[in-house]
């Protein structure tokens, strides 16, 4: 009976994950090192921890290794160093993402214009039309709740209003109850 497999995401807890990072680079070592023996391959295999801690393992030496390595991939030996080379295919994905997502935002503003419709099939059409029907419902309630809160504030002056207007009548019929003040 084999194992269920798990959902690979990291993992929050820091204690469950220092136990997994053991596990496994152990289980990388061990892999690696069988897989040298067994088919006679060079290998080198370097892992840092969260920390910052080297584990590595190689059946010749490392840096030979790395140099071979740097000599036989593309554009190794002209364009600097493999960590360079990795972090420029990085950045330049991430800028291709954040691209494309520009792309379909900037879509989605225009199709909420009612722009570039005709792009859209009936089943993205009416996804629209729910969005903006949410929308128009969210904008209404807002609109509903500033109306009753003004109608609210209004109310309330009134009856002040009314109070200093009482007030004013009595001290003009009535000068004697209520005597001029100086101002």
């Amino acid at each position: 009976m084999g194992r269920g497999k798990i959902e690979i995401k990291r993992i929050e807890n820091t204690t469950n994950r220092q136990v997994t990072f053991c596990k496994r680079r152990n289980g990388l070592l061990k892999k690696a090192y069988e897989l040298s023996v067994l088919c006679d391959a060079e290998i080198a295999l370097i892992v840092f921890s969260t920390r910052g801690r080297l584990y590595e393992y190689s059946n010749s030496s490392i840096k030979a290794t790395i140099e071979k390595y740097k000599k036989t991939s593309a554009g190794g030996s002209n364009s600097g160093s493999l960590v360079e080379v990795n972090s420029q295919q990085y950045y330049q994905q991430e800028s291709a993402k954040m691209s494309h997502q520009i792309q379909i935002l900037q879509n989605s503003s225009r199709h909420l214009m009612g722009e570039g419709l005709s792009s859209l099939n009936l089943k993205e059409l009416k996804q629209l039309e729910n969005r903006l029907e949410r929308g128009i419902t969210r904008v209404r309630s807002k609109k509903h709740e500033l109306l009753f809160a003004e109608i609210e504030y209004m109310q309330k002056r009134e009856v002040e209003l009314q109070n200093d207007n009482m007030y004013l009548r009595a001290k003009v019929s009535d000068p004697i109850r209520c005597p001029v003040e100086d101002v």
